[in-house]
């Protein structure tokens, strides 16, 4: 990544970002990092997401399959939230089939599938898809290849992302192959970026799917950025039943990703023996559910500012 913001967006369509701001990477996977996109776009100069392509079931799973690309469908829903609202693409990339063989693909999976087929290149598709919904910004693969994630459960060994999310208590995760490659541009945002936001999502099937590729792990251990992890509001079910905050950060710790802080919503998940820092900020939306993008963007943008010292922040764990 370039340092002219303008430069790195992906598109001329797409809504302007923080001049001034600071360089952001995302990295995880689902409806966690599209929401955290929302949030970082609109306090950042430059914003890069860093996707899990692990996924292997519906849509995804059905075009990896026939067309040996990383699965689309995280990445769809990156490219839509750092998309033009005002884009009909956004909309239509989000339409899903519902009758014939198309029944369950979203249009934008198969445009994306449609384009690497006609470039032949996945990260040329995934910028050609970009410019269709003015994409402010760049959404990369963590890993240019298909992998499939492999988990140590309650159970034994388990094979295949969807498995992997119903397997039970999870103590670990890997990839195969497990020397999957990162797009360069993934590990150069990495290096350049002024803050590196860890969810929220699914911490074994969606953040680590994405964090335990090498190449970023190890640009992860070798940034200077201030790394947040932005804790879930509740338990993964099942794989991370009972966890709290200590044992999601022990959790990364052991797979060799080590946040500089972590964000949590007051009294969502217990604290527990956490061996950073916690930073408590309102971030829920009303239902409690899922995260307020307005409300992440005001705690995220306030811990770019502050740095990895923190100081008055929080407690520490």
């Amino acid at each position: 990544m370039t340092s002219d913001a303008e430069a790195d967006t992906v598109g001329t369509a797409g809504p302007a970002l923080t001049p001034g701001g600071p360089r952001v990477v995302a990295l995880g996977g689902g409806h966690g990092l599209a929401g955290t996109l929302t949030a970082v776009r609109s306090y950042a100069s430059q914003v890069t997401a860093v996707v899990s392509v692990a996924d292997d079931g519906g849509s995804s799973g059905r075009l990896r399959q026939a067309f040996g690309i990383p699965a689309p469908g995280d990445l769809r829903r990156c490219l839509v939230a750092l998309g033009d609202p005002t884009s009909p693409w956004s909309g239509f990339f989000e339409h899903r089939f519902d009758a014939g063989e198309l029944e369950g693909h979203a249009l934008g999976n198969l445009v994306i599938a449609g384009l690497a087929s006609a470039l032949g290149d996945f990260s040329a598709a995934l910028e050609e898809a970009g410019r269709l919904v003015g994409c402010a910004g760049r959404v990369l693969p963590a890993s240019t290849i298909p992998v499939v994630l492999k988990a140590e459960a309650a159970g034994g060994p388990v094979e295949g992302q969807v498995n992997v999310s119903s397997a039970g208590r999870i103590s670990a995760v890997s990839l195969v192959p497990p020397d999957a490659p990162a797009p360069p541009a993934a590990i150069a945002s990495i290096a350049e970026a002024d803050q590196i936001v860890l969810g929220p999502g699914s911490l074994f099937t969606s953040v680590l799917a994405a964090a335990i590729v090498p190449e970023v792990t190890e640009a992860l251990a070798a940034t200077s950025a201030q790394t947040v992890y932005v804790c879930n509001l509740r338990p993964q079910l099942p794989e991370t039943d009972d966890f709290d905050v200590g044992a999601h950060v022990a959790a990364l710790a052991d797979h060799g990703v080590h946040p500089d802080v972590v964000l949590c919503h007051p009294g969502a998940l217990a604290r527990g023996d956490c061996a950073v820092e916690v930073v408590e900020r309102p971030v829920a939306g009303r239902s409690g559910l899922a995260h307020d993008p307005a409300l992440l963007a005001t705690a995220l943008a306030g811990l770019a500012g502050s740095g990895p010292g923190l100081g008055t922040t929080g407690r520490a764990g």
